[in-house]
């Protein structure tokens, strides 16, 4: 039988043995799937930091927006991780893989690790040394895509086939809810520690503490949490090797694999595409709605409490789009929303400051990302269908999927400068056309159909 044939059997043996909906809600409940939930929240909190918080904090420190749109840059380790991801998978971390295992342990690590990079970045002053804001940044991104790595892999090796997509879907949420924290839970904090009296360089660097105290909730859910079995078997599997032999062939063996695959550098170049449109306008979203004349609590409030609930509807519509339609056409309509929606920001940049204008945009953002994003990472994980190379793959897709978000938007900040504010989100727009292109190719050459179902 082979492996569509096996999926397809499978999918149709779920189907004759559907939960009720009191076992479809409880299995949200069990401790397996609550630990991912809370990996998920640790997952998504350091992301803005070294992003769009720091670009608004660059902004009111003075910094012009060529520089901003430069910062973009220090996301480079969420495009490289795939290098290290093989060495997470079979190295040991002495003293804390001994105590707590080898997933547990380098998850206690790196985020020890991350805790010490904000606080360092807390320390910088973007208005009188940016290079040492970028050094900080760019420890902030490395251990938070270090983090990214071992929880992926804990995620996929500690619950069960059962589940696997409340998993997802709790990891999926608590990280935009962990972004919605460092961004206008943030601000607002920022805001709070200014109203004392203090200056704004000091309440920024209060801010940024309160962000590290934050990732020990990912600490103590790593303490609490049972090493995978998978892992522990895998570890028994591989004791006798050495550290060099292991990872040769945790690396040899995830790319190999991969890049055998027909059409497999147009499937590469489909990852690095598809969510460029989101990240070339939201390299550029909060500095424009700070120059536009709105206040860091106007943009934090109805980032966190409209945005979240647009994020989270998106999240629940764009699972039913997955389940309602093929991945084809639920990969068109993701991508065809979410670049249109970059329209409501040019649409704002006219109307100027007007509460209800900029909700309505954020909406508009939010939902349609939420949306692109679930179905995305539907597609990303029906490529990564062997079960010994999981970690280092999906490492390698998301960090290929953050090329848009690093290298590509990088000279946002340029083309806004040069065109203005409704030109440059039009020009966002145009921008998902490449992606689109790429899209109808692949399916034309069949490369969906030799995924699969996809079961989200």
């Amino acid at each position: 039988m082979t492996a569509p044939e096996s999926a397809s059997a499978s999918l149709e043996k779920t189907a004759t043995t559907a939960p009720s909906w009191r076992e479809s809600l409880a299995v949200y409940l069990q401790p397996r799937v609550l630990i991912v939930l809370m990996l998920g929240f640790s997952s998504g909190l350091p992301l803005a930091l070294s992003g769009s918080t720091l670009l608004v904090w660059m902004r009111e420190s003075g910094v012009d927006l060529g520089t901003i749109g430069l910062f973009a840059l220090v996301g480079t380790p969420y495009t490289l991780k795939f290098l290290w991801a093989p060495l997470v998978d079979a190295l040991h971390v002495p003293l804390f893989t001994r105590a707590l295992g080898r997933r547990r342990g380098w998850l206690v690590f790196s985020q020890l690790l991350l805790i010490g990079a904000i606080l360092l970045l807390a320390l910088t002053d973007p208005a009188r040394s940016p290079l040492f804001v970028a050094l900080g940044a760019l420890l902030v991104a490395t251990m938070s895509s270090t983090q990214d790595i071992v929880v992926d892999a804990f995620r996929v090796e500690s619950l069960p086939e059962s589940e696997q997509a409340a998993g997802m879907a709790s990891y999926v949420a608590a990280y935009r809810i962990g972004m919605l924290i460092s961004t206008a839970g943030a601000l607002f904090i920022v805001s709070g520690f200014e109203s004392t009296g203090i200056t704004r360089s000091a309440a920024w660097t209060w801010g940024y503490v309160v962000m590290a105290a934050l990732v020990l909730i990912g600490t103590m859910t790593a303490l609490v949490a049972t090493e995978p079995e998978q892992s522990a078997r895998a570890e028994e599997a591989t004791r006798s090797e050495s550290a060099f032999t292991r990872v040769l062939h945790a690396a040899i063996g995830a790319f190999s694999e991969f890049l055998t695959r027909r059409d497999a550098f147009a499937v590469l170049t489909f990852v690095v595409l598809f969510k460029f449109t989101d990240a070339f306008s939201g390299t550029m979203t909060a500095p424009f709605v700070i120059d536009l004349g709105f206040t860091r609590n106007d943009y934090a409030a109805i980032v966190k409490g409209v945005g979240l609930a647009a994020t989270l509807i998106g999240g629940f519509a764009g699972g039913y789009v997955a389940r309602r339609y093929s991945l084809t056409t639920s990969l068109w309509i993701g991508g065809v929303l979410q670049a249109v929606a970059n329209l409501s920001f040019s649409w704002l940049a006219f109307v100027g400051v007007n509460q209800w204008a900029l909700a309505f945009a954020i909406t508009a953002e939010n939902f349609t990302s939420a949306i692109g994003t679930v179905i995305f990472v539907a597609y990303l994980s029906a490529l990564c269908r062997n079960p010994l190379h999981t970690a280092t793959q999906y490492a390698l897709l998301t960090a290929l999927a953050a090329v848009g978000r690093t290298y590509l938007s990088s000279g946002a900040g340029y083309v806004a400068k040069a065109v203005g504010w409704p030109m440059f989100f039009a020009i966002c727009v145009l921008v998902a056309i490449p992606s689109l292109i790429l899209l109808a190719w692949l399916h034309r050459r069949g490369h969906f159909d030799e995924l699969g179902p996809v079961k989200v």
